[in-house]
């Protein structure tokens, strides 16, 4: 059975992801992305600290152009040592 989407591809989709603050985790964030959406460049990254400065919470707009890259955009960010949560 195949579940249909509820996303129309391609489109921008946005991942916010959460890490610790620290030296480099934006950067590592973006080499990410851009493995699985080349078109995507620093300057489309929101950041947002935590109140107390402890956290990070990054907000990526990708061009997703179909389930399988989202899903492997998902799989290598959730897996990266510096990320805690993606949503």
């Amino acid at each position: 059975m195949t579940q249909e989407s509820l996303i129309t591809y391609p489109s921008d989709f946005p991942i916010k992801i959460m890490g610790a603050m620290q030296d480099g985790f934006a950067d590592a964030i973006v080499a990410v992305v851009v493995e699985h959406d080349p078109s995507f460049h620093a300057g489309k990254l929101e950041m947002r600290p935590s109140t107390r400065g402890n956290y990070l919470s990054l907000t990526a707009v990708v061009r997703a152009t179909s389930r399988e890259q989202l899903d492997n955009l998902y799989r290598a960010l959730t897996s990266h040592p510096m990320v805690k949560v993606v949503l």
